[in-house]
């Protein structure tokens, strides 16, 4: 059992309501010290996502399938097959609890949905895909793959609107809650911000000394927060672009 240790730069009224989540949910794991297991997958899991009615937990995983869990039934709801490589990435839809997409090696996005455990679409992309997301107003899906090529996916009709090659390695991909803007994490330890749907240069922040692995934006959309090799968690203002905190993460046995 690992046990994280998280110290926090203060910053007003950001690091009061940070250390106040911090204190609930210590004593949230206090009083609620149990966990159980739910096999599902025969090998490693490689994403793991709710969706937006916080009902369904999703899991994809490298043995090419995807799991989706109801924990307030306590057990697996379905397995779904198809892929044909690991499901390197999955997410939910923004506002309809039963579709998610799944992105895989297979050079494949998958759409499916719940109510029928059924693939209701699959869409060829040109790479081996490793990152997914969903836009914010539902209609847009955009998949990155191992060669540094964002692709934007019309979730209507299937198709391709847009495409775009990166010079740097692209890590993980998201919009803002506004969705007009599109950010990504890359190998240099930066942000690159591009305006949505013109896909145009905004900013690129310096974020970290070292990979620049994922992004989350917070439900109201006034923050965001990244993840880094250098064992560094950022947390930044939206609007403002800057950064309100840094957090130094140490695992202890």
């Amino acid at each position: 059992m690992m046990t994280q240790l998280i110290t926090v730069i203060p910053n007003d009224s950001v690091f009061k309501m940070a250390s106040q989540y911090y204190q609930e949910m210590q004593e949230s794991f206090r009083n609620n010290n149990k966990s159980r297991e739910f096999p599902a997958h025969t090998a490693k899991v490689h994403s793991v996502a709710w969706s937006c009615d916080g009902r369904r937990l999703a899991s994809g995983s490298f043995d090419k399938t995807a799991s989706v869990f109801i924990l307030e039934k306590d057990r697996l709801e379905n397995n779904y097959r198809g892929h044909g490589d690991s499901v390197d990435q999955l997410c939910w839809h923004p506002t309809n609890p039963d579709l998610f997409v799944t992105a895989s090696g297979d050079k494949t996005i998958r759409i499916w949905d719940v109510r029928t455990t059924k693939c209701i679409a699959t869409v060829n992309t040109k790479g081996e895909n490793i990152n997914i997301c969903w836009s914010p107003d539902g209609q847009t899906i955009a998949v990155g793959n191992k060669d540094d090529v964002v692709t934007f996916i019309d979730a209507k009709t299937h198709r391709s609107k847009a495409e775009e090659q990166f010079k740097f390695e692209v890590n993980e991909i998201s919009w803002n809650n506004d969705n007009d803007m599109f950010f990504l994490t890359n190998g240099n330890g930066c942000i690159n911000i591009l305006s949505y749907p013109e896909l145009k240069p905004i900013q690129s922040i310096n974020a970290h000394p070292s990979n620049c692995i994922c992004i989350k934006f917070d439900p109201m959309g006034k923050y965001f927060a990244t993840g880094s090799a250098d064992a560094l968690v950022s947390l930044w203002d939206v609007e403002e672009l800057v950064g309100l905190a840094g957090e130094n993460t140490q695992l202890q046995p």
